[in-house]
């Protein structure tokens, strides 16, 4: 057993260290001396989850729990590798389950905390993820005779599973009724008035209990907090070498908790030494981990890596730690961080990708395939083009002529919005803006189109042709109703009006009571909706 012993202190040595596969094999090794030791397996699991290797993590702390049913410690572990994996509902089972093994553990007692509110707030963001989801409907009249309906029910598993699918679905009067019934609203605008809803009592503000007093602590804390007041006031006079002397020292005096590391690890990023401040935050989570510290502080770590590679512009590994960190606990601040070094990556991806030379490559082979009248491998090759060389605006236009021919009409108008951006004096911008209007028929639109393009050229036959077209077309046009409403629902615009709920309501209202119209015009938003739908022809004033 002193192999074993040795073993396992190599592993957990190499594990602070952040050397993780020497970890994984020294608790490897000393698992085939002793098979039944359910340290080496919490051990090895929490290994396996700082890799990232969540299906191994998950493995050993199941046979952790074989082993040893009544230690908490092996529920933390398979908990916190379900909720790696997403398995949100087993995780809070088994924290449940540990808690009833070991009802004084006070980290799985948090965790168990931590994933209700995971899961309240999933829940709370898909109405028809909510446990009492038939009953509810059940017990509503309005939504009572649908649930015989299969194809109800499968529309709700799918939203209960896809709920990013609510908004394609908004056009379906089931989907609205249902929605009204989960949130306690009348969507479809209601024939009686009713008394407006209280606001719901503000959340009380999340408290934590309060720190014991000093005079309650053992002896060792005390003077580490002591240690730590003196490193926090030389921290704040930029005296670092005198900091650090305080907080090894409350480290040595308090080994148990991951401040002191912390705080050790901000002092050499001030310094800039970024290296020396992983390594710390590294051990700082370890400690943490152990001591069931709470996962505020455990973010915090995370996110001081993160601010690190970040400091060093190594922005691919600043994103993975400032994801673990808001793994452990979202905040604002670290999200915004997150989301500027995805956004550098991705602009600095886009801008090694450029290369005109490829691009004129790709443009000549896209022109030889428009020729032939292959538009789609044409398409293929302007697109290509374009990511190569962003800032031409032919290349968008030759694209746009593309998706007219494939009538994609909406992409086309995309690309001729970005050509004339790029180039405003570019003629064909507007032409080709034109022509697509003209192909969905919103004639007064490709006019002004045209007549953009006679400013630029008043000789361009192109342009006083199709203002010709147009003013015919418009004078003779006789669109059935279905038609005008397939043209008007391929407009982006007027599918995002449409499935709003607030302006379905106030759609349906104007239609009962067509002297609303005056009220809801003198909110300009509105109105400019309103106006939208008229332009398009799916709202005629009489």
């Amino acid at each position: 057993m002193e192999k074993v012993a040795q073993l396992k202190d190599e592993g957990n040595k190499a594990l602070s260290a952040g050397n993780i596969t020497e970890a994984v094999r020294c608790y490897t090794e000393a698992l085939a001396l002793d098979p039944n030791n359910h340290v080496l397996f919490s051990n090895r699991s929490a290994a396996y989850a700082k890799k990232g290797d969540y299906e191994n993590a998950l493995k050993d702390a199941c046979q952790t729990i074989i082993i040893k049913p009544d230690w908490g410690k092996g529920y933390s572990r398979k908990a916190a590798a379900l909720e790696f994996l997403g398995r949100f509902e087993d995780a809070k089972t088994t924290y449940e389950e540990g808690i009833r093994q070991e009802p004084s553990n006070q980290q799985l007692k948090e965790g168990l905390q931590n994933i209700e509110a995971r899961l309240a707030e999933k829940k709370m963001m898909n109405p028809f993820a909510m446990p009492n989801l038939y009953e509810k409907l059940e017990g509503d009249p309005r939504t009572r005779a649908l649930l015989s309906d299969p194809s109800y029910r499968d529309l709700l598993e799918q939203l209960r599973n896809k709920p990013s699918e609510l908004g394609t679905r908004l056009q379906d009067p089931r989907v609205m009724t249902t929605l009204s019934v989960l949130l306690g609203l009348d969507l479809a605008g209601m024939e009686e008035e009713e008394e407006p809803t209280p606001p719901p009592p503000p959340k009380p503000k999340e408290t934590q209990p309060p720190p014991p007093k000093e005079e309650d602590l053992p002896e060792n804390k005390r003077l580490a907090l002591k240690a730590k007041e003196l490193g926090n006031a030389a921290y704040k006079k930029k005296d670092f070498e005198t900091a650090l002397k305080h907080y090894e020292e409350a480290m040595n005096h308090d080994p148990t908790n991951m401040t002191y590391l912390s705080n050790q690890a901000a002092v050499y990023f001030e310094k800039g030494q970024f290296d020396k401040c992983r390594e710390l935050c590294e051990k700082a989570i370890d400690v943490g981990r152990e001591n069931r510290e709470d996962y505020r502080q455990i973010a915090k770590a995370y996110a001081r890596i993160g601010n690190s590679y970040f400091k060093q512009e190594q922005y691919k590994d600043a994103i993975q730690f400032f994801n673990k960190s808001l793994a452990e606990h979202r905040t604002p601040e670290v999200l915004k961080k997150c989301q500027q070094a995805e956004k550098i990556v991705k602009d600095q991806e886009k801008l090694a990708y450029i290369n005109p030379e490829l691009a004129l490559e790709e443009k000549t082979k896209g022109n030889e395939a428009f020729q032939k009248g292959d538009y789609p491998a044409a398409m293929k090759h302007y697109s290509e083009a374009i990511k190569r060389n962003p800032n031409d605006a032919k290349l968008f236009s030759n694209r746009a002529a593309c998706y007219t021919k494939l009538a994609e009409f909406q992409l086309a108008l995309k690309d001729c919005e970005e050509c004339i951006r790029l180039e405003p004096a570019f003629i064909k911008g507007y032409t080709r803006k034109a022509a697509a209007l003209e192909a969905m028929k919103d004639f007064s639109k490709a006019m002004d189109a045209y007549q953009k393009a006679l400013e630029l050229d008043s000789t361009s036959k192109e342009a006083t042709e199709g203002i010709q077209r147009c003013m015919m077309s418009q004078a003779t046009r006789n669109d059935s109703p279905e038609d005008v409403k397939r043209r008007a629902m391929a407009d982006p615009e007027v599918q995002q009006i449409m499935t709003d709920p607030a302006m379905r309501m106030i759609l349906e209202q104007m239609q009962k009571d067509p002297q609303a119209l005056s009220d809801h015009l003198k909110n300009p938003v509105i109105a400019q909706k309103i106006q939208k739908l008229i332009d398009v022809g799916l709202i005629a004033i009489r």
